[in-house]
């Protein structure tokens, strides 16, 4: 009993220290600029205000970079998750020469540091047009996307029993049609954890959106918040810079929230064989 409470209040310490962050966060958006200069610093503003939200939503470069974070991330998780999905299968499901050789490349290349390849990409980007595009933004998320997603969903794969799918085609489905209609739905856990970690990692990118962008065209939130100023040089910028953080927190927050079920079922679906 006593050492049950003790893990229970290491519990509740763990998680007061990870949410200290964004609470700060939020108590910060809702601060007036004045509090952020007060000679008296506190926690908790002296007055709440929502004109930080108000000043944020009206500058273009928030709302710009709030489209393009939505529509890059949403192409980059569609494409990598419909490519990883085919490899994934192929992966767990056929011999083939080299395949292992296919995984551990695939493994080194999601742990090649990206910092490797911003100026190389930066030049190649320029010289071929897609510089500061939506293109240019999606391609080098989906290099380090791809990897994790295959590594993920072969293992759901893996964990579907191959005569399901085999007794579908001795009813007269076609390969496809037992892929789409079998082995598709068996894998939705681990199809949509994958989808939702490509997403994290494309929302909250900072390195290439900051490196390959240059104007409202393609930057994403994560790189326009380090250009958000105060409404004059002798203001702070920390009350804006966290209310839009606060905005840019939200759908992750609602994502996990709303789908945390699916996301635990997909992390350990494969981690017990039965």
């Amino acid at each position: 009993m006593k050492q049950s409470r003790w893990w229970t209040v290491a519990g509740i310490a763990i998680v007061a220290y990870s949410f200290f962050p964004m609470v700060w966060m939020i108590s910060l958006s809702f601060k007036p600029p004045s509090d952020i200069v007060s000679g008296k610093p506190q926690f908790l503003p002296t007055s709440w205000t929502f004109d930080n939200f108000t000043e944020v939503f009206s500058q273009s470069l928030f709302t710009r970079a709030l489209i393009n974070s939505i529509g890059i991330s949403l192409i980059a998780t569609t494409l990598s998750v419909i490519v990883a999905m085919f490899a994934s299968y192929a992966i767990a499901r056929l011999e083939f020469p080299g395949k292992k050789l296919l995984l551990s490349l695939a493994l080194a290349i999601a742990m090649f540091p990206q910092a490797a390849l911003v100026g190389p990409l930066f030049n190649m980007w320029r010289s071929i047009g897609i510089y500061d595009t939506w293109i240019g933004l999606i391609i080098p998320y989906l290099t380090f996307a791809l990897p994790l997603s295959i590594w993920t969903m072969s293992a759901f794969f893996r964990q579907i029993p191959w005569e399901m799918e085999q007794a579908a085609q001795v009813d007269g489905a076609t390969a496809w049609q037992a892929f789409r209609k079998v082995i598709v739905p068996l894998a939705a856990p681990g199809v949509f954890t994958t989808a939702i970690l490509t997403f994290f990692f494309c929302w909250n990118d900072f390195l290439f959106s900051i490196s390959l962008t240059s104007t409202d065209a393609a930057r994403t939130v994560p790189a326009a918040l380090a250009f958000f100023q105060g409404a004059s040089q002798f203001e702070s910028a920390v009350p804006y810079v966290m209310a839009a953080s606060v905005v840019v927190t939200i759908p992750v927050v609602i994502l996990v929230l709303a789908f945390q079920r699916r996301i635990v079922a997909g992390l350990t679906s494969g981690a017990v064989k039965g």
